[in-house]
């Protein structure tokens, strides 16, 4: 598994496992988490996904459980986790409306209550999880200066932003925005048109890709795409998922693909993308199915 250098502090693998839905799994338990991350370190995958809503903010406190059972398990990983939404369930169950808090106040509380449900004592990446359209950007950015400067946090990025909202709150931090987390996949290919990927490629900035299976769609039925994919599967050996993730791997940004799932064989065939070499004309192939009509 290649590893992708983010800052001069942090790298990650270059597929992430995403833990959105581990709160989901008929089984929770320590040890069946520390079976999904054995999986993924047995492959290389050493970074893993988090944050603080992920399970009605129950998906933090699933993870410490496993890292309080095996603590050496946290040397082995990089921990992404994000803050900001504030949703009427769980600990803000009270909330009369769901909302976004980039305030100083609510990060450093995201920060120490993040860290103490992972039982972590510094989190490797803290991304703001959607744009908030109340946000004081100097107050906002100045606070992410802040968890970085205390060593609670090794790099900041954000998660959902468009170029304008990446720049506005970079142009009030000292500390380097590291990435973007974005919706990116087979059934959500705007942003390779509408400027979202060419503005972090012209800077070198790295991109996560959320939902990179289209969150299953793709999987399902005999769309146009999916047939195309089975196609190209055949030909390496794999399945239309590894296809779908060998997409986002082949294109010259370096997107890193986060991929979620709670089934452990899934999780094991994860590296099959690594299997499948896409050339132009095949990655235009699958593109040109996701558009539905040749390019222009």
């Amino acid at each position: 598994m290649h590893r992708v250098k983010l800052s001069n502090t942090l790298e990650l693998s270059r597929i992430v496992y995403g833990m959105w839905r581990i709160g989901d799994d008929d089984d929770t338990s320590a040890a069946h988490v520390e079976a999904k991350i054995q999986a993924c370190l047995d492959q290389g995958i050493t970074s893993f996904d988090q944050a603080d809503i992920y399970g009605d903010y129950t998906a933090e406190g699933i993870l410490g459980a496993a890292l309080r059972a095996n603590p050496a398990l946290r040397s082995k990983m990089e921990i992404v986790t994000k803050c900001d939404i504030v949703a009427p369930c769980g600990r803000y169950s009270d909330a009369k409306v769901k909302y976004y808090d980039t305030s100083r106040a609510h990060i450093l509380k995201s920060v120490e209550t993040s860290l103490a449900e992972m039982a972590i004592d510094h989190i490797d990446l803290l991304l703001i999880h959607r744009p908030d359209p109340f946000m004081d950007h100097v107050e906002t950015g100045a606070a992410l200066d802040e968890v970085v400067a205390s060593g609670k946090v090794r790099a900041v990025g954000v998660s959902n932003f468009r170029p304008w909202d990446w720049s506005l709150l970079q142009s009030a931090m000292n500390t380097r925005l590291v990435t973007n987390q974005i919706e990116l996949s087979l059934g959500r290919i705007d942003p390779f048109s509408n400027g979202d990927l060419a503005f972090h490629q012209q800077h070198n900035q790295r991109v996560m890709a959320w939902s990179p299976l289209g969150g299953g769609l793709l999987m399902a039925g005999n769309p146009p795409v999916g047939v195309v994919a089975d196609e190209i599967a055949a030909e390496f050996g794999v399945d239309r998922a590894a296809v779908a993730i060998a997409f986002l791997l082949a294109h010259p940004a370096g997107i890193l693909p986060v991929m979620g799932t709670n089934s452990l064989d899934r999780i094991k065939s994860i590296s099959d993308a690594l299997k499948v070499n896409l050339d132009r004309e095949s990655w235009f192939r699958l593109y040109e199915a996701a558009l539905g009509h040749e390019v222009p």
